[in-house]
């Protein structure tokens, strides 16, 4: 009798465990949830999707959604698009959100879009509900020197069909920037621009900024403009002050070469006093060999010293006169 017991609570605890495992593996009140919100998904398809790894929720409930809007979607386009990376839950969101808007969009440019990494759901709104893209300030200078700072807001609702592939915001900012540098830069007067800002916004609306992006420009308002520096006139500082110093170097360089030339002169004198010093040291050899060959006479040696010493008395006496004169003066 005891054995009997015992092997009674072993198959009873056998059939809770296995009862246990039953509704753990297979979600049995996903499938009956499921039912009674009229979407037709066999118990076999949720077990495949349990060996295949995906979470059952994550398919059934969006599911449910799309069929309480009226959207039929295959179970296997759900599924496929979730091993693929996608957000299944936001693209059934973005459906719904396009049906009610009447906006053209078919599941499969819609898992497209998704898994290029774009919120899909974003779009749809952003085609319903336009954006305001807000760029930072833009400094650009107008022909007469002066700089012109402005800022822009940028109305754009998105375009479906150029989703996949079409640039981002990034490149909308970057092209309105480029059209307000264009624009200013073209005018005549920093004052033409501060008098008709609207001018600016209309020459870059014209020219189709949004070609090849993912967006539709509806209108580019120009929110303020600012006057800044007057580039014209640094820059002619900057060119003055860039002359100045090449004709400063030019002036040293002359300088310089004027000193190097008069010192070479100063040399050239040097060198010239120098052979006269050597010229005179010489003299009274001459005078000496000339005695001793005889080709001079004894008194003629005499002569000629009273002839020097009379030269120098008489540069003395010119001398003395010449200072006792600019003494008087």
């Amino acid at each position: 009798m005891g054995g009997s017991a015992v092997v009674t609570i072993g198959i009873a605890i056998l059939i809770i465990v296995l009862v246990i495992l039953f509704f753990t593996f297979i979600p049995v009140g996903l499938w009956i949830t499921a039912y009674f919100s009229g979407v037709k998904i066999g118990i076999g398809t949720l077990i495949g999707m349990r060996l295949r790894r995906v979470v059952p929720s994550r398919i059934v409930n969006p599911m449910i959604k799309a069929t309480k809007a009226g959207l039929t979607i295959g179970v296997d386009k759900l599924e496929a698009h979730y091993l693929a990376g996608g957000n299944v839950n936001t693209l059934v969101d973005a459906l719904i959100a396009a049906q009610r808007a009447n906006i053209p969009l078919g599941f499969e440019r819609a898992a497209a879009i998704d898994l290029a990494g774009r919120n899909v759901l974003e779009a749809v709104q952003v085609s319903v509900n336009p954006k305001v893209i807000e760029t930072p300030q833009i400094a650009a200078v107008a022909k007469d020197g002066i700089e012109v700072i402005a800022k822009a807001r940028v109305t754009v609702r998105a375009n479906i069909e150029r989703l996949v592939g079409g640039a981002g915001e990034e490149t909308i900012i970057a092209r309105v920037g480029e059209g307000i540098v264009t624009t200013v830069g073209s005018s005549n007067s920093h004052k033409d621009v501060l008098e008709n800002p609207d001018s600016i916004s209309q020459t870059v609306l014209d020219k189709g900024l949004d070609s090849g992006t993912a967006f539709e420009i509806l209108s580019i308002d120009i929110a303020d403009v600012d006057v800044g520096r007057n580039i014209g006139a640094k820059l002619q500082t900057e060119q003055a002050e860039a002359d100045k110093r090449i004709a400063q170097a030019k002036a040293e360089e002359r300088r310089a070469m004027a000193v190097a030339k008069e010192q070479e002169m100063v040399a050239e004198v040097q060198a010239m006093k120098a052979k006269v010093v050597e010229a005179e040291a010489e003299v009274p050899l001459a005078i000496a060999y000339a005695l001793k060959e005889g080709n001079i006479g004894f008194m003629d040696y005499y002569n000629m010293r009273n002839i020097l010493a009379d030269t120098d008395m008489r540069d003395s006496i010119s001398k003395l006169a010449e200072d006792d004169t600019d003494d008087e003066d």
